[in-house]
């Protein structure tokens, strides 16, 4: 099985684990789970580092990214494609992206944002 973190998700797992969910934590830590987070998200991250509305170090989320078991799941066309007729649930750009990757990769979203749920087919945990 593969769960898809999104960006917050990601940021508290690094930073603040209390914060996560009983059932995000144990479907994290399941044996037979492929844990996952979008190159969307290093982006957004990286972004708002830039911007000073983070302040995690480049090598503390390369360290989470070890420690989590996380994969990076490339940003494709196939993924982009999805956006076109994706509703407007969500307005942010990088959660619209995740959403889209995790309806084409058939994949759950690990998020307590609660705008992920508003989308039909897509697999939230929380």
């Amino acid at each position: 099985m593969r769960l898809l973190l999104d960006t917050v998700t990601f940021l508290w797992a690094v930073s603040s684990p209390e914060l996560i969910s009983r059932a995000a934590i144990f479907a994290l830590a399941r044996e037979d789970v492929v844990r996952e987070i979008s190159a969307v998200s290093l982006s957004e991250i990286a972004i708002k580092q830039a911007r000073g509305k983070l302040t995690l170090r480049k090598e503390d989320l390369r360290r989470g990214l070890v420690d989590l078991q996380l994969r990076v799941l490339p940003y494709t066309a196939e993924h982009a494609w999805g956006l076109f007729d994706l509703p407007l649930h969500h307005a942010d750009p990088f959660d619209r992206q995740i959403i889209a990757q995790a309806l084409a990769e058939g994949i759950p979203v690990v998020t307590s944002d609660r705008a992920f749920r508003l989308y039909r087919n897509l697999n939230v945990i929380w």
